[in-house]
């Protein structure tokens, strides 16, 4: 998450939950997670299948 919102936008996708007050951040990647997990499935299925 760290490399990948500076790399490829991840992080800050449209659907992530923001909440800011005046002293408190609460930050939920939803979407980030949701997309992340697509792109892991994608790939260790076709690890798999060789």
């Amino acid at each position: 998450m760290l490399f990948g919102g500076k790399l490829f936008g991840l992080g800050r996708l449209p659907g992530d939950i923001i909440i800011q007050k005046e002293d408190f951040s609460f930050y939920f990647p939803v979407v980030t997670c949701v997309v992340i997990s697509i792109l892991l499935t994608i790939i260790f299925n076709i690890l798999a299948r060789r």
